[in-house]
C-alpha cells in the first residue's frame, strides 16, 4: 500500500486559505495605496535571475549568496537563482531603460522572495515584500522621504509612533572614522558584517570575534567606543526632528548586512517586548546599477517583509475584525428544480455589479443558510419554485435579520442604498 502525500507545505512557506489571503490582501492594498498616496508607481519582474547576478561583488550579501538562495542549473544548462530580494532586479531594469527614464523615478514592488534560512518567527523561506526605491535622487531629502514613506505604512495600518522607533546610521561616515581609527579598508567590510549581528550575540563574543579582525585589542576597545557615541548632526536626523517625527535614534551599530549600501542605512524596529525585532530596513546605495555597465545611477529604498508586518498587526492588535468580506448575495435553491433559475437570477445580480453565489448542494435550507453566514454573506436569498415562476423573491439581510420582498431591480436598490 503507498504510504498517503502529507497534507503539510514545504518547510518554512505558508498556505493561504480564504482567511489568511484576506490578510495578506489587506496588507498588500495598504502598501499600494500608501506607495502611490507618495507618488510611487508600481512594476514587477520574473522571480527567475541569472545567479550571476546575485553573485556579483557589492550586489549581496555573501552568507545570502552562498547558503540561503535556491539556485539551480536549468534543462538548457543556465544557472538560475529564485530572487533573494528585490533590489539588484530593479537596478537591472533602471540599467536597461537609463536613457529613456526620466529621473528621479519613484517605483515600488510586491515581489515574492525566496531564501533558504531557518525558518523562525518572523523569517521565513519565502515571503512576499515591499520594496519601495528612489533612482536618480542625490540629495538628502530622498533619503528623508524613503523614511517618511516607511514610518507612513505603518500609521496607515494603525500605528502609532510609540509603537516603533527609527534607526539610523551613515555608512559613508563609518567608513571615513574607521578610516581614521587605522582600520584597513579590508576589515571595514568584516566589522561592518560583526556590527550587523552585534544585538544577536553577547558582549563577550562581539569583542572576541572584534579581536579577531583587528588583531588589536586597543583598537578594537576603540571600536567599540566609537559605536557607542551618538550623532545627532546629520542633515537627514535634522530634518526629520524638523518633520516633527522623534522617535529617531542615531545608532553606530547599525549596518545592515547587504555590500551594496554605500550611505544611510535605516530600520524600524518594533518597541513591544513581545516583538522586539526590526521590521523593515533599507538605505542608500550609489553605485548598484554600475554592475550593468555605464554611468551608475544613485539609488535609496527599503524592504518590509509581509511575515514581520503581520507579526507587528497581531502584536499591537491592528488586524481589522472585519476584514473578511464574503459575496453579497448567497442564492439557495431548494431544490434541484431551481438550479438552472438560480443560475439565470445569478448573472442579473453580477450584470449589475453585484456578487452572488449559488449553493448548488442538496443540504436542507438551513444548513445552507448556515454555511452563507460562515462564508460571510451579506444577504441570502432563498428560491423555490414559486419564485422562479413570479420573480419575486425574498432577501435577508444575514446581520440585521431584516427581509425584503421584490423583484432584482427592487432588491438592488436596497443593496446598492
Amino acid at each position: 500500500m503507498s504510504k498517503n502525500l502529507s497534507t503539510q507545505p514545504y518547510k518554512g512557506v505558508r498556505d493561504f486559505y480564504p482567511e489568511d489571503a484576506a490578510i495578506q490582501q489587506y496588507i498588500f492594498d495598504t502598501w499600494s495605496k500608501t506607495a502611490e498616496a507618495f507618488g510611487f508607481s508600481r512594476y514587477d519582474a520574473s522571480i527567475l535571475e541569472p545567479s550571476a547576478m546575485h553573485k556579483a561583488k557589492g550586489a549581496q550579501n555573501e552568507e545570502m549568496v552562498n547558503d540561503q538562495t535556491y539556485t539551480f542549473t536549468d534543462r538548457g544548462d543556465r544557472e538560475v537563482t529564485l530572487r533573494p530580494e528585490m533590489t539588484p532586479t530593479v537596478a537591472r531594469l533602471i540599467a536597461g531603460r537609463r536613457r529613456e527614464l526620466s529621473f528621479p523615478v519613484r517605483w515600488y514592488s510586491i515581489p515574492n522572495l525566496f531564501r533558504y534560512e531557518r525558518a523562525q518567527r518572523g523569517r521565513l523561506r519565502e515571503h512576499w515584500q515591499l520594496n519601495c526605491d528612489i533612482f536618480g535622487g542625490d540629495s538628502f531629502a530622498a533619503d528623508v522621504e524613503m523614511i517618511l514613506l516607511a514610518r507612513q505604512v505603518l500609521l496607515d495600518f494603525g500605528a502609532t509612533d510609540d509603537m516603533f522607533e527609527i534607526h539610523l546610521n551613515d555608512r559613508a561616515q563609518m567608513m571615513r572614522q574607521y578610516l581614521a581609527l587605522g582600520l584597513t579598508e579590508a576589515q571595514i567590510p568584516n566589522i561592518t558584517r560583526l556590527n550587523d549581528k552585534k544585538n544577536k550575540i553577547s558582549k563577550e563574543e562581539y569583542r572576541t570575534e572584534l579581536n579577531e579582525i583587528t588583531k588589536d585589542e586597543t583598537l578594537s576597545e576603540e571600536i567599540i567606543i566609537l559605536l557607542e557615541q551618538t550623532d545627532t548632526d546629520s542633515d537627514i536626523h535634522f530634518a526629520l526632528n524638523e518633520l516633527g517625527i522623534t522617535n529617531v535614534v542615531f545608532d553606530k551599530t547599525l549596518a545592515r548586512g547587504f555590500d551594496y549600501y554605500t550611505g544611510t542605512i535605516f530600520e524600524i524596529f518594533d518597541t513591544s517586548g513581545e516583538n522586539n525585532r526590526a521590521l523593515l530596513g533599507g538605505g542608500r546605495y550609489d553605485n548598484l546599477t554600475a554592475l550593468f555597465g555605464g554611468e551608475p545611477v544613485s539609488g535609496v529604498g527599503f524592504g518590509m517583509g509581509d511575515v514581520t508586518m503581520r507579526d507587528f498587526l497581531t502584536t499591537h492588535n491592528l488586524v481589522p475584525t472585519q476584514i473578511n468580506q464574503g459575496v453579497t448575495v448567497a442564492i439557495l435553491p431548494l431544490s434541484a428544480a431551481e438550479q438552472l433559475p438560480a443560475l439565470k437570477l445569478a448573472q442579473e445580480f453580477r450584470a449589475a455589479g453585484v456578487s452572488a453565489s449559488i449553493d448548488t448542494s442538496d443540504r436542507k435550507i438551513g444548513k445552507k443558510i448556515a454555511a452563507a453566514e460562515t462564508a460571510h454573506a451579506n444577504y441570502v436569498l432563498a428560491l423555490g419554485s414559486d419564485e422562479a415562476i413570479s420573480n419575486v423573491y425574498t432577501m435577508k439581510h444575514l446581520q440585521s435579520g431584516k427581509e425584503t420582498l421584490g423583484t432584482v431591480a427592487k432588491l438592488l436598490k436596497i443593496i446598492v442604498s
